[in-house]
């Protein structure tokens, strides 16, 4: 029902999507519905949860392979960032969108613990990739000054808006392309020479 649940709300958000789609979508009685959530915002918060766990996962995979194939800072978080663009370049079709991001337009439908939990997961986004500028930081003073936190949220921000890029233009490389130009960034902001 998950599955079927965030199709739904990220082809035509949140509050288009009825609790009846999703019943007859899974061969399921309403009454099996209230069983697994009490209401509709219920469903919200299983959603957002499991949508910050996977999106935690994929990322500690991906900067902690990195982190095994080289062991500093700068070039682990490069080769993160590689990884990272070629695995959203493999989505054969357009990325199909944030459930964070359709929370956050939509957040007058949702109670204060949901938008608690999508504001910690952004947050989560700025502490990780902060940690990361850090150390790079540490050592190898960047040549430009640089504030790490907005650094950091330029990394959320360019994903989500890759992700409407990609949308829009109808083309799969926008979001990628996004990511590699970050790193680039990343790259003339701090290697020496």
């Amino acid at each position: 029902m998950l599955d079927l649940a965030e199709q739904l709300v990220l082809q035509k958000g949140f509050a288009s999507t009825s609790i009846e789609e999703l019943i007859v979508g899974v061969g399921i009685t309403k009454s099996g519905f209230f069983y697994h959530f009490k209401d509709k915002n219920d469903l919200a918060k299983a959603l957002m949860q499991r949508y910050l766990e996977a999106d935690e996962q994929v990322l500690n995979d991906i900067f902690n392979r990195a982190a095994e194939l080289h062991d500093d800072p700068l070039h682990s978080f490069l080769i993160g960032l590689k990884l990272f663009a070629e695995m959203m370049a493999k989505v054969h079709d357009i990325h199909p969108g944030c459930l964070a991001a359709s929370v956050c337009y939509q957040d007058q439908l949702f109670d204060q613990q949901i938008r608690q939990m999508n504001a910690e997961g952004m947050l989560a986004w700025r502490k990780r990739f902060r940690t990361q500028l850090g150390l790079i930081a540490d050592r190898y003073p960047p040549k430009i000054d640089i504030d790490l936190d907005t650094m950091a949220d330029m990394m959320m921000a360019l994903v989500e808006g890759g992700i409407i890029l990609s949308k829009v233009l109808k083309d799969n490389r926008a979001l990628p392309a996004q990511i590699l130009h970050f790193r680039n960034y990343v790259r003339l902001a701090f290697e020496p020479g």
